[in-house]
């Protein structure tokens, strides 16, 4: 029987389009790989359909392949654009760029492509019905809400009026127009918002989602009035005095901000009925119309035609998934209350880690969050939702509830509330996308005026599941998938963990079950706990740990998994219910028939736990003890590396004691011999943890006094020099690394790279090196950020990296780049597969110099990290190279044990 194929509408022309491209990738990772076929639509910002060649879909960002490098080799900088920075194309043109990635699609001819049609398009033409009208037109079922709820869901100003008129709670709140706005004066529009609304009030745009354009307003302020509503408008004000105050190098990181159409106007966009396209053509056009005008408005061609200010509501805020049983009965799941760290749960807020918390369900007593369920329901009954919605609200400390943004389709990163809340019912992602899928195709078909729509698609998955459900998984490889840890990279493994199991979850080989490795009570060693789904999901990898010490099923969650045990039993597994349970690797190896190690620095990284598993002889991926006990040691890699004629970065391990006694002698050296600025960092943590550019010796002293603390809590004063973010983390340690700032030494070409490779094991057991492209990183700001390499939408990489222009001179440095890290891997007695970061300096083509940095033994797994990019390109779905990885790790315990 062939497979249901499930087309994946994701991009879009949207603001939002970021996050419905990393929703995109999210289901296309998590289809049941044994009932569907994904397969990628992606819809560019002019509403081109391609269909996508699937490493593309692997990609950090849209900037990262559309437009290909070819069509922005000859721009002025060095960043990525969006296709619409180009101008405007020929169809030639067009065309060519779209052959790079994909093949261009016909609407009309979409049918012959896909059976259904999943929608991941937020905003306009993704969410306000349009798409979906089209859909209905060349009966493509597709999933989620039909036109109506799916128009209503995204202007805010009618569903305002709407919840009014049906006895919904909704703040004071008055809509302007972009006419009003635009004839008015800003005095008489202060005045009537301060009369009719009041402060504090929120400012947004009336057909905008993930909170871009929003601005929270606490106290009475004309001036921060008038920005807000430029903002919400879309329109920004650059000021003749702050541009002239600005360098070159501060313009060209002005342009590149403004254009990232997430945070920020975007281009194309206007100045005085000019039309601008490029962000060096932006930088021209002020330097010469601010001379004669004290100020330029530029405003987005993507525009916004209304605003709201409403109230501000002072209470918790909550997002609540409502999905539907075959019956069409709503079933809330558990409300999840958004902890913030600033007014507004913005768009940085929402996707970047550590800004906001999600606690569920929300922190309030059981009549309350049963109140707000019932309130979510009501409206998805009335404004007819289908298949599930997101409703957004605030309850105030009086009980109050106040639904607002009721969403026809929700953002489906990993960690979204969509698949965070279902978890709690016991639902993998894979299960709820089936169920999903499954509801919608019914919906479709009782809203259709033929008796037998869709019926074919409809039987196949009844069969289907069917199959599924009278077939065991003996025959599947039990997996453990081992997260967590203590160090300071554990919240990045717990995404890397999360990530293997939805990638092995939703295959026909293996069953993965997810554990977590936490630090022992006495801090002596560590522990192994297996965990639910609902902890695998949480927020981080310190709430995880805290549900474990505290378990408990909160009584409102038991109530939603008796209300929802229908689609439970059908599409979930009892076993995601389960307890947690803590485990000895001797239970370990009863349950598992080989791990995956997703843990980054202690204990996974160090060998400490590849001791354990050697001993009870558990297949796993990595490297093996030596190995992984050495390259989480930076200083003790480099010293290696150097003595065996690999360039690194000069170099000093600077211990707590010797900083006591030699303090004064160390600052001669560092200063004499390494020179100001350095780069300071621990000498056995990664992902960019803790590591800062020293640039004199008083930032030193401050470094040195953060790392050496005796107690937990930083020196206000130190942390305040090197600019510690509010939620950063800086590790106690015993030692850390100082190492020279490489910087381009006269090369022509200087750029930062991190390399990926499979190692494999011949039928000789020989080593057999498979090398990827390195991914050229682009730095924001001192060092690579944590968020630059690990979250989706935020590091901007290429792949591979641009070493020359020349095809012929580019193969053949990154050739000789690819030697360099087999070589460095091969010293290191690298297994599986590594990461290794490095800078190059291209003189000539036969001169290159290639500077390792930082080695990685059990490399970031996360959806975005760019390893899988460079997989891709020797055509590895990141599933089959997760695989590759487990089937070396096994055919290793094969090999040692014959």
């Amino acid at each position: 029987m062939k497979k249901i194929k499930v087309g994946i509408l994701f991009g879009g022309s949207s603001r939002e389009r970021e996050v419905s491209f990393a929703g995109g990738r999210t289901v296309y990772d998590n289809l049941d790989k044994s009932i569907f076929e994904a397969v990628p639509i992606f819809i560019d910002s002019q509403h081109r359909f391609i269909l996508l060649d699937w490493q593309y879909i692997y990609k950090g960002t849209i900037r990262d392949f559309y437009p290909p490098v070819f069509a922005i080799q000859n721009k002025s900088f060095d960043f990525q654009y969006y296709i619409e920075n180009l101008g405007k194309l020929s169809d030639e043109e067009y065309n060519k760029i779209i052959q790079a990635v994909g093949k261009k699609l016909e609407v009309e001819h979409l049918s012959n492509y896909v059976d259904f049609a999943f929608l991941c398009l937020h905003g306009s033409n993704g969410e306000d019905g349009r798409i979906q009208g089209l859909l209905e037109f060349l009966k493509i079922p597709y999933s989620g809400s039909g036109i109506f709820p799916s128009a209503f869901g995204m202007n805010k100003a009618l569903q305002k009026e709407m919840m009014s008129a049906f006895q919904f709670n909704v703040p004071k709140f008055i809509s302007i127009t972009r006419s009003e706005w635009k004839n008015t004066d800003i005095d008489s529009l202060y005045q009537k918002i301060k009369t009719q609304v009041g402060f504090p009030l929120v400012v947004k745009p009336a057909n905008q989602g993930s909170s871009i354009g929003v601005s929270s307003l606490k106290t009475d302020d004309k001036k921060a009035l008038e920005k807000a509503l430029r903002k919400a408008f879309f329109v920004y004000r650059m000021n003749r005095e702050e541009w002239k105050k600005m360098s070159e190098l501060e313009k060209t990181q002005w342009a590149k901000t403004f254009s990232d159409i997430r945070e920020n106007i975007g281009l194309p966009a206007l100045i005085n009925q000019d039309i601008i396209y490029d962000p060096a053509e932006l930088i021209s056009y002020l330097d010469n119309y601010l001379l004669q005008q004290p100020y330029a408005d530029i405003e987005s061609i993507d525009t916004e035609n209304e605003v709201i200010v409403e109230e501000f509501i002072d209470g918790k805020e909550f997002s609540c998934i409502v999905i539907e049983d075959e019956q069409g009965r709503p079933i809330a799941l558990p409300p999840t209350e958004i902890i913030k760290k600033d007014v507004v749960f913005d768009y940085k807020s929402k996707y970047l880690p550590g800004l906001s918390r999600k606690v569920t369900p929300i922190d309030l007593p059981e009549h309350q969050i049963q109140a707000i369920r019932e309130e979510a329901e009501r409206m998805y009954k009335i404004f007819h939702f289908d298949v599930y919605a997101r409703i957004d609200g605030f309850i105030t400390k009086e009980g109050k509830i106040f639904l607002n943004d009721p969403n026809t389709t929700s953002g489906m990163m990993p960690s979204s509330f969509f698949f965070h809340q279902a978890a709690e019912i016991g639902l993998n992602p894979s299960e709820f996308l089936t169920y999903i899928i499954f509801i919608s195709l019914k919906k479709r078909q009782q809203q259709s005026l033929q008796l037998n729509a869709y019926q074919d698609v409809i039987l196949k998955l009844n069969n289907y599941l069917k199959e599924k459900q009278t077939t065991t998984s003996q025959k599947k490889l039990r997996t453990a998938v081992l997260m967590g840890g203590y160090s300071t990279e554990r919240h990045i493994s717990v995404e890397s963990g999360r990530n293997v199991y939805e990638k092995l979850s939703s295959s026909e080989k293996y069953q993965p079950f997810p554990v977590f490795v936490a630090k022992a009570n006495n801090d002596a060693g560590f522990e192994l706990y297996t965990i639910p789904i609902r902890l695998m999901l949480k927020d981080n990898a310190d709430d995880i740990r805290d549900k474990i010490l505290h378990y408990q099923v909160h009584p409102i969650i038991q109530k939603i998994i008796q209300e929802a045990s229908y689609i439970t039993e059908k599409f979930g597994q009892t076993k995601n219910l389960n307890a947690p349970k803590k485990i000895g690797f001797e239970e370990l190896k009863s349950m598992a028939d080989v791990v995956f190690i997703a843990l980054h620095g202690r204990p996974g990284e160090d060998g400490s736990l590849q001791r354990y598993l050697n001993q009870y002889q558990i297949p796993y991926n990595g490297s093996d003890v030596q190995s992984s006990s050495t390259t989480i040691n930076k200083y003790l890699t480099n010293e290696i590396l150097k003595k065996h004629g690999i360039l690194v970065a000069e170099h000093l391990l600077i211990t707590k004691e010797d900083w006591k006694k030699f303090q004064h002698h160390l600052k001669t050296i560092i200063r004499d011999e390494i020179h100001y600025p350095l780069i300071a960092k621990p000498s056995d943590d990664g992902c960019s943890s803790a590591v800062k550019k020293i640039k004199n010796e008083q930032e030193l002293d401050a470094y040195a006094q953060l790392i050496f603390r005796e107690k937990e809590e930083l020196p206000t004063e130190a942390a305040r020099l090197l600019n510690i973010k509010p939620n950063e983390e800086i590790p106690m340690k015993k030692d850390f690394l100082i190492e020279e700032l490489v910087q381009s030494n006269g090369a022509r070409r200087f750029l930062e790279i991190t390399g990926g490779m499979l190692i494999k094991y011949n039928d000789k057991g020989e080593k057999e090196y498979e090398v990827f492209e390195p991914s050229e990183a682009l730095v924001e700001g001192d060092v690579l950020s944590l968020e630059e390499k690990f979250l989706a939408g935020e590091g901007q990489n290429i792949t591979p990296a641009r070493f020359s222009k020349n095809p012929e001179e580019q193969k053949k440095i990154s050739n000789y780049v690819k030697e360099q890290l087999r070589k460095t891997a091969e010293i290191l007695n690298a297994e599986g597969y590594c990461r290794i970061d490095a800078f190059v300096r291209i003189y000539d083509a036969d001169k290159v110099e290639v500077i390792i940095i930082e080695v990685n033994s059990l490399p970031g797994m996360t959806p975005a990290t760019c390893i899988y990019h460079q997989a891709a390109i020797n055509h590895y779905k990141p599933y089959e190279f997760i695989d590759a990885i487990l089937t070396q790790g096994m055919k290793k315990k094969k090999l040692s044990s014959v």
